[in-house]
């Protein structure tokens, strides 16, 4: 007996000129200090929001919710089909062979990167050879089963190639993984992935790409059947592509993981378990330790089936015209400094992440004006990427020992730090003049002035102006 399901809108079916309209929440006004204004969310580097069709499609999968895997009710059958679907189809965007490799879903990037290091065969004294442009989830965790060395930085931000050969040819016979990533969440700056690939393994090291801002800006593709230039590991995250409910990607060696037990123990990893003795299921189970994000898997499979209809070349173009614009119209603005590539001719060639300070403001006073005044989400600070940050602005030794003591004490008034406004999907030029002209009445210091510091956050908000959360959403 067939059923008769009610189908939401396809994302197969969006187009590029429909996402501004298709925006989660498009329309929302929030306070500002002049009134209700309409948000605008230039923080999707950080995560991106959702548009209807995938929304919808969540919402039309909550009725056949069920746990996966060992259940005969329907619901749990076809839950369990969904989310094994969504799995080959996670494979199949990013290029993976699930005959030599395994797609482990995962909470997050973070997540990811943690399992890896610890799964791993490393010892103590084996190299991981990382730089300074790494996010901290693409270095703290490698410090906990290896010896981490920096690849130095070229002036403008980029790696050096110089350095990252004498790294090699220094630690010759000792570099086990290179750690990368695929593209830099402060500068934009995109790596040569197919470089670094081919010179780690002729010096016998393996590569992690760590592609959290890069798989959703640009096609990225393992080459598992080229052994020079593939990629043996990848991690990447859901939430920054419009699939913000939750899960993590990390695709690996089936072997290695095979070969090994689990990292977390637990339901579901397990064949059969008596008093003495475990036996592990097979992959990618094993590795998948109780409950999985089920609704996360699913909705990552409609963003990439929204990825697949929109075309990769429309996005890049899309992407590129507003970092273009940016750039143009804010390098015009007498007191902004730019960070990384700044000529609009080479955009298409970075990622739409823009950071930049005005004159002496602090980063932190700057974002809170454009929250307040001009109802913009930015973000602020060092993107989770201190040693980078900190080496683009140029942080003395001795500012870096009083930085850490402040920190220290408490007091994060002077942490230094950069703004940023990255560029999704569905942002418009429009969307950007908002921006420009809030920039240039902060630079003439055309702003309310009367605004607090609270030095233990090292964050402003303005003197007397409450809000009251409750207003606008119960828990």
């Amino acid at each position: 007996m067939a059923l008769t399901v009610s189908s939401p809108p396809a994302v197969e079916d969006v187009r590029l000129d429909d996402l501004p309209g298709l925006l989660v929440g498009a329309d929302t006004m929030v306070p500002t200090l002049d009134g209700e204004q309409r948000y605008i969310n230039f923080d999707n580097a950080a995560s991106t929001p959702t548009f209807t069709p995938i929304n919808d499609a969540i919402t039309s999968f909550m009725r056949w919710y069920s746990n996966v895997h060992r259940g005969t009710g329907f619901k749990s059958q076809l839950s369990s089909w969904a989310f094994e679907e969504s799995r080959d189809l996670v494979a199949d965007f990013i290029g993976a062979d699930l005959s030599k490799q395994v797609v482990i879903f995962t909470k997050n990037s973070t997540e990811a990167l943690n399992k890896l290091a610890k799964r791993l065969p490393l010892h103590k004294d084996d190299i991981i050879l990382t730089t300074y442009m790494e996010h901290h989830s693409n270095e703290l965790p490698w410090r906990r089963v290896g010896k981490v060395v920096h690849v130095g930085l070229n002036t403008d931000g980029t790696i050096s190639k110089e350095d990252f050969h004498a790294k090699l040819e220094q630690h010759k016979g000792r570099v086990k993984l290179v750690a990368l990533t695929g593209a830099s969440n402060v500068t934009g700056y995109i790596n040569e992935l197919d470089y670094f690939a081919r010179e780690t393994h002729k010096a016998g090291a393996r590569i992690l790409i760590d592609g959290a801002q890069l798989v959703p800006h640009r096609p990225v593709d393992m080459k598992p059947s080229d052994p020079e230039r593939c990629i043996d590991y990848l991690v990447f995250s859901a939430h920054k592509m419009y699939a913000p409910f939750g899960v993590g990607v990390l695709v690996a060696d089936r072997k290695m993981f095979e070969d090994s037990e689990p990292d977390t123990v637990g339901g579901g990893v397990v064949d059969i378990v008596t008093l003495e003795e475990a036996y592990w299921s097979e992959l990618p189970d094993k590795e998948e330790a109780g409950t999985p994000d089920i609704i996360g898997v699913v909705a990552l499979a409609k963003a990439i089936r929204l990825f697949q209809s929109l075309g990769w070349e429309a996005i890049i173009q899309h992407e590129a015209e507003l970092t273009a614009y940016a750039l143009t119209e804010l390098s015009r603005i007498p007191g902004v400094a730019l960070y990384g590539a700044t000529d609009p001719s080479t955009a298409r060639d970075r990622l739409g992440v823009v950071s930049f300070n005005i004159g002496d403001l602090p980063h932190a006073l700057t974002a809170a004006i454009l929250s307040y005044e001009g109802a913009i989400g930015v973000r602020s600070g060092c993107f989770c990427a201190h040693t980078y940050v900190k080496m683009l602005l140029r942080v003395d030794d001795a500012s870096e020992l009083k930085l850490r003591e402040q920190i220290l004490a408490r007091d994060r008034s002077e942490i230094p730090g950069a703004v940023r406004a990255s560029f999704g999907l569905y942002n418009t030029t429009k969307e950007i003049d908002r921006l420009v002209a809030m920039v240039k009445k902060i630079a003439a210091g055309d702003y309310h002035k009367d605004y607090t510091l609270n030095k233990e956050k090292g964050e402003y908000t303005p003197h007397n102006f409450q809000l009251d959360f409750r207003e606008y959403f119960h828990l």
